[in-house]
Parts: structure tokens; C-alpha cells; sequence
């Protein structure tokens, strides 16, 4: 889904899990940090929870100061990109040449690197493992070293494993918009509620608590708790609430009176 700018890629052929590939990259190789320049890194939600909480800034004064807006092709989606400094190099502004100054809490798609990734398949708990492909960039020199790696073992050892499952509503919602033919589109207001619950888990926080939306639902106090304590766990719940938003699927109830209310 995330893919840098000014990439050439090789045939597009599907690898698995267990495909092997050589791969490393450390100081040592002349081309470190050549591949955090000139990119183009769509955030997922999981990344904006990770870097504010590094940064220690709101979700709101991370999106401001560290993003910018776009409509992700083929779905018409509000998503954002890493926004990238204003030199010559259009450098990631947490890259220096001694490395990733925030590396414990990069973006998804730097993990993945030098991996690509696309879902072929909107439906939870499909058997499909994913389709993976090579972002095959001329000055990368990390295939050149001689550790070896499945895909599943990188994807283990870069944490994108633990990405990827915070991450699979958001995705599964994204791919389902995908599907859909280019006529039907979202309203605006739809819009607005992916982005809040995507990437602003602060002020959704507060949509949830400090306005009508508890008066509105019927929410079990154990997950009531949780969802104020824990912003995973707040982040998965809203994924779950925009997916009956957005394709009435049901996973949200409506109290009785609300319910009786309506047309």
C-alpha cells in the first residue's frame, strides 16, 4: 500500500511468507540512508500512536507539524504522509547521517523496507498470507550482504508482524473502499470520521466521552474501561464503529431509545 517515489521496480512476481531473500542494512554499506530521501510514506495508525508518543505530542500537534493530507488513490480516503524536509535531498526529518533518530518507532513502511506489501483480500481471517514484492531501488546496496531471511522472518524481526495486526481494521477498511466501484463515494462527514479515528486517536478520545456518543450506544463497562485506558485498544474499538459506519455491518448497537428514533 506504501510505496516510495522514484522507485524502479522489478517484475511485480508474488513472494510468501517463506520466500528467502539476502538482505541487510547497517552503517557499513555507502548507501545508509539514501533509501530515507525522497520517499513518499503513507502513515498507518499504529505509526501516528507510536511517534506522538516519542515526540510526546498530541495526536493533533504530531498530524500538524509531521504530515501532510492527501486522498489515497482508488478509495477517495483522507490519509497522511510523512512530511519531509525542505532541502535538496527532501530528507525524512528523523533521518541524519549517523541514522533513524526515532528507529525504535519508524513508520510500517519503513519496517517492511526493502520489502513492498499489498493485501489481496478485504475479508478477516482470510487464509491468504499476503502478497510481498521487492522495492528494487539502484542505489540499495543491502542486497549485496549475506544475511539471509524468509519474509516472515523479517517481518518478525523489524516488528511489522505486531504493525500489521494493531493496524488490520484499518487496512481491511481501506482495501474494502478499494473494491468499490469509483462512483460510489463517501460524504464528507464519512471522511471526516476515518481521519479522526485513523490518525486522531486524541480528539476521538474525546468524541467518545465528552460528547453524545456513550448516550447513544450500548457499551459494556469492561471495554468502556479499556478503551479509556488504552489507546490500542480505543483505536481497535473505533475501527470496529467505522466499519458498521461506513458498511452497516452491525458491529455497533444503538441503544433502544436511539434505535426506536430512527426512521
Amino acid at each position: 500500500m506504501d510505496t516510495p517515489d522514484k522507485m524502479s521496480s522489478i517484475e511485480p512476481v508474488r513472494l510468501s511468507l517463506d520466500s528467502r531473500f539476502r538482505f541487510k542494512c547497517h552503517s557499513g554499506v555507502k548507501c545508509f540512508t539514501k533509501c530515507c530521501r525522497g520517499i513518499n510514506i503513507i502513515l498507518t495508525p499504529y505509526d501516528i500512536i507510536r511517534l506522538k508518543r516519542r515526540l510526546q505530542l498530541s495526536s493533533e500537534a504530531f498530524l500538524a507539524v509531521y504530515t501532510s493530507p492527501q486522498l489515497l488513490e482508488k478509495t477517495d480516503l483522507p490519509v497522511v504522509t510523512l512530511k519531509l524536509m525542505d532541502d535538496d535531498m527532501q530528507s525524512c526529518p528523523f533521518v541524519t547521517d549517523s541514522g533513524c533518530i526515532i528507529y525504535e518507532d519508524r513508520p510500517t513502511t519503513c519496517r517492511y523496507y526493502p520489502l513492498g506489501v499489498a493485501s489481496l483480500s478485504h475479508k478477516e481471517g482470510a487464509d491468504d498470507d499476503g502478497f510481498y514484492f521487492f522495492v528494487n531501488e539502484p542505489h540499495c546496496l543491502g542486497f549485496e550482504e549475506d544475511k539471509e531471511w524468509t519474509i516472515r522472518e523479517w517481518r518478525k524481526d523489524q516488528g511489522v508482524d505486531i504493525h500489521d495486526e494493531i493496524n488490520a481494521g484499518w487496512t481491511d477498511l481501506v482495501v474494502r473502499k478499494r473494491s468499490f466501484p469509483a462512483n460510489i463515494k463517501l460524504t464528507e462527514e464519512s471522511k471526516k470520521m476515518f481521519f479522526l479515528v485513523s490518525y486522531n486517536i486524541d480528539t476521538f478520545r474525546q468524541f467518545v466521552f465528552e460528547s453524545s456518543f456513550l448516550d447513544r450506544y450500548n457499551i459494556d463497562a469492561k471495554t468502556l474501561k479499556k478503551i479509556k485506558e488504552d489507546e490500542i485498544a480505543l483505536l481497535e474499538f473505533g475501527l470496529k464503529w467505522l466499519k458498521d459506519v461506513l458498511f452497516k455491518e452491525g458491529n455497533s448497537r444503538l441503544k433502544e431509545d436511539v434505535a426506536a428514533s430512527k426512521p
